[in-house]
């Protein structure tokens, strides 16, 4: 079955970096394009960025200049850099296909950012 363990989440004060990991199995990996989503406490969970099989890649506007999503596909594994980040960006961070599918969400990495 479909699975996306997603790592790398922690504790960081404002204007450090963390780069997250998600680890991905079930299907053929290089064929699809992938999203890593976040969910803010008390709001619902969002897009935040993508890749397509390719490489081609696009972010929201909250994270685009700060954020850098890659793919290893001989890993199975997708990446998000996160640079400058700000406290805003406390949240869950999750991974799946893009479109997302419902029954393929984690367990998510949570990041705080904060002094």
């Amino acid at each position: 079955q479909v699975q996306f363990v997603e790592s790398g989440g922690g504790l960081v004060q404002p204007g450090g970096s963390l780069r997250l990991s998600c680890a991905a199995s079930g299907f053929i990996f290089s064929l699809y394009p992938l999203g890593w989503y976040r969910q803010i406490p008390g709001k619902q969970r969002e897009f935040i960025a993508d890749i397509t099989s390719s490489g081609t890649a696009s972010y929201s506007d909250s994270v685009k200049g700060r954020f850098t999503i890659s793919r290893d596909n001989a890993k199975n594994t997708v990446y998000l850099q996160m640079n400058s980040l700000k406290p805003g960006d406390t949240a869950v961070y999750y991974c799946n296909l893009r479109p997302a599918r419902p029954d393929y969400w984690g367990q998510g990495t949570q990041v705080t950012v904060s002094s």
